[in-house]
């Protein structure tokens, strides 16, 4: 029996041989059309298959890449032969299955098959080395009673999740204009809200804002306006207003564009900027209010003509306020780059101003729908200071605590000041020595506050006996 069956596949393979050797091309391609044809009668499953390269300049299928992050996981528990790779701009290892694997997939209930493969071309006889030209595919099996839900439903969820997965497992990145380009280093900020020094309550307000925002792609298709969400961050020097964005985006896990207004030339290099970020991102312009003059067109006429004036006066004047005017972007050209017609390009971002000053900027720049949500970022209180106390020294609590808490009270100190004094600077410093140092420094602050205190009584005190 086995001799006989031998000779039977020596002939089929002799016969198949021929065929594809003798047979014109034109003549294969119709038996295989029709024999195609002719197997769909009897077998009951349907196969897409998803090219790693498309188009003319064969450039890299997204679907492709989609597809390859979103099996990457069920390729790891099922597949026997894995391929292992560092693709760019990822921050692990990805496992893909080798080719000619085959994984199933769930989907509500209806099983599905996915298959890798690839094509071999001819390779280059005159080449010193040698390239073989490899074309990879995946293949998708499933019976075709199941062909609706397939089509529809599940590629969209393939598509969907395998590109989350490729967002999540991404290398972020911090973004910074120079001109009209974006320049970046890889953004490494340790920063979270667990470490961040701010009442628990309020940390939670704000947590549960980012997050309800970045799960709300649906919401604001359905109400008609564009995916982003504007902070307005302001409070005295100190405050953490720059560690409370990095927070931010690692909360989210959102690359970061930090804009210098002052670096770019006009409003439509503003617009070109925009254009360019990704979705999934936080457009930052720190110390708005010192950036750019923006509420210098909204000046009265008379503060207008007695700067014309001091200009004629002064010419060197003149020659320092021009130099600092090289930058022709507007207020106008800034309002509608945060929520004019090109602020929809994209979607998914954040819009984040940073000031000192909240009362120097144009009302229509911090309105509600620009920067929908104000956050201030005050002096250092008593849960900010456990908080950083639980950051530098890993305390909860000490003796020496109570006191602290009685001068927070009393004194004006930003957290940024506090933690310089919980900094260990020798390793033979202790945690006594750290707390005795901040106590010195708060009483020194109040002294200094009490004595002004009275100063200024004083004056007013003389000031009221002279108009007498």
């Amino acid at each position: 029996m086995i001799s006989h069956l031998g000779s039977i596949f020596a002939t089929l393979m002799f016969v198949w041989a021929v065929f594809q050797q003798y047979f014109p091309y034109q003549f294969r391609g119709y038996i295989e059309k029709y024999s195609q044809r002719l197997l769909s009668f009897v077998y009951p499953y349907i196969q897409i298959t998803f090219n790693e390269f498309t188009g003319e300049r064969l450039m890299r299928s997204e679907a492709y890449s989609a597809i390859e992050s979103y099996l990457s996981s069920t390729s790891s528990s099922q597949a026997k032969r894995l391929k292992a790779d560092i693709v760019k701009n990822n921050r692990s290892l990805v496992l893909s299955m080798d080719d000619h694997e085959e994984v199933a997939d769930e989907f509500q209930g209806v099983k599905l098959w996915w298959a890798s493969g690839k094509h071999v071309g001819k390779t280059q006889s005159f080449a010193f080395y040698p390239v073989t030209d490899e074309k990879r595919f995946y293949k998708l099996t499933f019976h075709k009673k199941y062909r609706d839900l397939i089509i529809e439903p599940y590629l969209k969820h393939v598509l969907k999740e395998g590109k989350a997965i490729k967002v999540r497992n991404r290398q972020r990145k911090l973004y910074t204009n120079n001109g009209p380009n974006w320049s970046h280093v890889v953004f490494e900020h340790p920063a979270t809200f667990q470490t961040l020094a701010m009442e628990q309550d309020k940390k939670e307000e704000i947590m549960e804002d980012l997050v309800t925002f970045s799960q709300a792609e649906e919401f604001y298709s359905r109400i008609g306006r564009a995916w982003k969400r504007g902070y307005l961050l302001y409070g005295p020097p100190g405050t953490g207003k720059s560690t409370m964005i990095a927070a931010m985006a690692n909360l989210l896990g959102y690359d970061i564009y930090d804009l210098e207004l002052t670096a770019v030339k006009d409003n439509t290099e503003l617009r070109k900027l925009l254009i360019e970020t990704s979705s999934k991102s936080i457009i930052v312009i720190e110390d708005i209010d010192c950036s750019l003059d923006l509420t210098g067109q909204r000046r009265p006429k008379k503060e207008k003509k007695d700067e014309a004036e001091e200009m004629k006066q002064h010419p060197m004047h003149k020659a320092s306020k021009e130099e600092a005017k090289s930058s022709q972007v507007t207020l106008s050209g800034l309002l509608n780059f945060i929520d004019g017609l090109w602020s929809a390009c994209g979607g998914e971002r954040l819009i984040v101003f940073t000031t000192n000053f909240v009362e120097k900027l144009d009302p229509a720049l911090i309105r509600k729908g620009r920067m929908d949500k104000h956050i201030e970022l005050s002096y250092c209180g008593f849960e900010a200071f456990k908080v950083l106390a639980k950051n530098y020294q890993k305390l909860d609590s000490h003796k020496l605590f109570g006191r602290i808490q009685v001068l927070l009270r009393e004194v004006r100190i930003t957290p940024a000041d506090v933690a310089e004094h919980l900094m260990p600077k020798t390793a033979s410093r202790d945690l006594q020595t750290c707390f005795e140092s901040l106590i010195q420094a708060l009483e020194s602050a109040k002294q200094a506050q009490d004595s002004n205190k009275e100063d200024t009584a004083l004056i007013q005190g003389l000031s009221e006996k002279s108009v007498q």
